[in-house]
């Protein structure tokens, strides 16, 4: 008996069984796609094929199915030819998730401010460790496209691109994501303190000098190879939202 079949036999259909089997079910087609190497465009087998393989009826494999295309990691092909087809998650769904997640747990500015740190300051030291001239040129066109959006009157979100070419520098998709995340809840609550106060235009656009002066700072430090000063200059930039933030709470 196979692995398949001790799982879903050990879950009857009845009762409530069958949303139970389906998602044990789910979860073995998702096994099977991560130990097969996530080949994206590759076809899993056919409905009749998948149906027999892990031995349910159609009612609980059709709604594995759809438990796997929420995750985002296959969707049924129908016609001749047609099957269980390996797909390739959308970050930006998956970020959005993650944001929304968070919102709801109610994280705290200090909780987000430490995971944040403690993130980017790894993303620092291993992207001036893997700096490549490519990499050089990356960093060279964030740092212009956040003057260009200053110079027509941008002072938020401007700064984001930066932090993300950092973090995919490091090499590292878990770094990349979570930075993401954690930048673009950075944003929003800066927006929502802006919107809300009565701080005139002028200073919100000191405020996107000031990053942007300590984001060049930060890739001259990359770029130098000098990762200690890299994380240093980084930790000043992250402190300097986060009291940004404080300072601008009501209340």
């Amino acid at each position: 008996m196979t692995s398949a079949e001790k799982a879903t036999r050990q879950t009857p259909e009845g009762a409530g069984g069958g949303r139970r089997l389906a998602e044990t079910v789910a979860g073995l087609i998702e096994k099977d796609i991560i130990k097969d190497g996530w080949r994206t465009g590759t076809v899993l087998g056919s409905e009749r094929d998948l149906i027999e393989r892990y031995g349910v009826s159609r009612a609980v494999f059709r709604e594995a199915v759809r438990l796997v295309e929420h995750h985002q990691m296959a969707r049924m092909r129908r016609g001749p030819g047609g099957g269980l087809v390996v797909t390739e998650p959308d970050p930006g769904i998956v970020r959005d998730a993650a944001r929304v997640y968070l919102r709801h747990a109610a994280v705290s500015r200090r909780q987000m401010f430490d995971a944040r740190m403690a993130l980017e300051l790894a993303g620092v030291t291993a992207a001036t460790e893997k700096l490549t001239e490519p990499g050089i040129a990356l960093l060279t066109d964030a740092l212009d496209t956040e003057q260009e959006l200053m110079d027509r009157g941008v002072t938020l979100g401007h700064a984001r691109n930066l932090h993300r070419v950092i973090a995919e520098l490091a090499g590292n998709p878990a770094i990349t994501l979570f930075v993401e995340v954690l930048s673009q809840l950075d944003q929003d609550m800066v927006q929502h303190e802006w919107e809300s106060a009565d701080e005139p235009d002028e200073e919100h656009r000191d405020t996107a000098v000031r990053s942007h002066e300590a984001h060049r700072a930060i890739v001259a430090a990359i770029v130098a190879g000098d990762a200690p000063l890299a994380q240093h200059r980084m930790r000043r930039h992250l402190q300097g939202i986060a009291e940004l933030l404080q300072n601008e709470s009501p209340g």
